[in-house]
């Protein structure tokens, strides 16, 4: 994964851009219900280099946020979560300035890959930078985690474990790289469908395993450690109201995958490959069905904070 900064700082006129990576989940427990209503979760998440584009210009025309997005189906008013994430910058910061954001989508939308988490992170990261704030990424997050439970991971990113709704994120070093095939069926899963299928299909909450629990304090990992554990809770309940996907994760252990998984709540289904050949001739192969997009990235490398 990789992250641009670019452009002078603090100027009328002056722009920066960020690149929001997607993220996969390669272990995704859903533990007991809250007292506020949303679920307990334990997932060691990382990032990989399928990148949407945010750009932002301070405007010297206006002092409102205005956001334009290359995808149709993406709201631009405040019900966004980029534009939400500016406004609460604005808000923390006490700073009133016109604000133009361009947001250039490469992220299927609701795919479970943390498009809009990333999105709304790259934009906090930017305007951070942008203004001179001197935000650390723990007070980023502390900022974005009222917006969504995913962002605060994108501040911590490449990899790390993420517990409680998303707010206790501690940073992981994972040793060496592997490439990842994405596959995404071309329809979204709906988060709250499916914690609501997830409730219906089990009996009880299976508490976090003493290997997931090892893994979580230790800050130094290997693929073989993680790949050994990988799981996901969402998978029962998804795969039997779209089989479809359990069998792009059985095409994707047949070309080879050291594991696959459904990514988040889905729809897309992901394989770790041991490199980029292995990879790049599994995405030929599984990419059989026009409704269909397949990726193969590596995983991230470097943190998305702006140093």
């Amino acid at each position: 994964m990789t992250k641009r900064c670019s452009g002078s700082i603090s100027t009328p006129g002056s722009s920066i851009t960020v690149l929001a990576p997607a993220k996969i989940n390669l272990i995704l427990r859903i533990l007991d219900r809250r007292p506020d209503g949303f679920h307990n979760l334990w997932s060691l998440m990382q990032t990989v280099g399928l990148e949407d584009e945010v750009v932002i210009r301070l405007s010297q025309d206006h002092s409102t946020i205005r956001l334009q997005c290359d995808s149709l189906s993406l709201s631009t008013d405040h019900t966004n979560l980029v534009h939400r994430a500016a406004a609460a910058v604005l808000h923390h910061s006490e700073r009133k300035v016109g604000l133009d954001i361009m947001l250039t989508k490469r992220i299927p939308v609701g795919a479970g890959l943390g498009g809009g988490s990333s999105d709304a992170a790259a934009t906090i990261i930017g305007l951070n930078r942008l203004l001179n704030l001197g935000w650390s990424a723990m007070d980023m997050a502390q900022v974005a985690q009222v917006l969504g439970s995913d962002i605060p991971f994108f501040f911590f990113a490449p990899s790390a474990t993420v517990a409680g709704r998303g707010e206790h994120v501690s940073s992981i070093q994972i040793a060496g790289n592997r490439w990842v095939v994405l596959v995404n069926p071309g329809f979204p899963v709906e988060t709250k469908w499916a914690y609501q299928q997830l409730s219906a299909s089990r009996a009880e909450v299976q508490p976090l395993s003493h290997s997931h629990a090892a893994l979580g304090r230790e800050r130094h990992l290997s693929w073989k450690q993680i790949l050994e554990v990988a799981e996901n809770d969402f998978e029962v309940p998804v795969f039997k109201a779209h089989p479809g996907l359990q069998e792009i994760k059985r095409a994707l252990l047949d070309q080879g995958a050291e594991a696959a998984l459904l990514s988040g709540s889905g729809a897309t289904v992901f394989g770790v490959f041991r490199n980029e050949v292995e990879a790049q001739q599994a995405r030929a192969r599984v990419q059989v069905q026009s409704q269909l997009k397949v990726f193969a990235v590596s995983t991230g490398s470097v943190p998305l904070v702006c140093q």
